[in-house]
């Protein structure tokens, strides 16, 4: 299980504590009432999604011994009317958070790999547990 702590400090600046020891901060941006002295929640979000994807298809190319050299994960994410959500399928009222992602490598690898390594970027934990059912409950 992981586990992380979140302690405010001042305005909207939060030390985030994991590990023994271990901490960053976290903000928002001047233009949102913060002092920019840390990423924001979204770019955590996104960060975590393209580090997993980043890491689980270095994993798999090493276990494949593929000439993998780099992983780019480049991600954006906005919010937008669901009305105007062309791959929505479920959601038809309110806002949906939509992310766009482009995955490139970087390495002596085959049309095939290529091809093989996009799909195994979709089998990420981050990337599954985002598009699963998630229950906060209170402890």
């Amino acid at each position: 299980m992981n586990e992380v702590t979140v302690t405010s400090l001042t305005n909207l600046r939060n030390e985030v504590s994991y590990g023994v020891g271990k901490v960053f901060i976290t903000d928002e941006p001047s233009a949102l009432g913060g002092e920019d002295a840390g990423p924001d929640p979204y770019t955590m979000l996104l960060g975590a999604l393209g580090s997993c994807i980043s890491m689980t298809i270095m994993l798999y190319a090493r276990r494949k011994v593929w000439p993998l050299e780099r992983v780019t994960v480049r991600l954006r994410q906005q919010r937008l009317h669901a009305k105007d959500c062309t791959e929505c399928e479920m959601t038809t009222d309110g806002f949906v958070q939509r992310i766009e992602r482009t995955v490139t490598f970087e390495g002596n690898l085959s049309d095939e790999q290529r091809a093989r390594l996009q799909e195994i970027a979709h089998k990420c934990p981050v990337h599954k547990t985002l598009m699963s059912e998630i229950v906060i409950v209170d402890g």
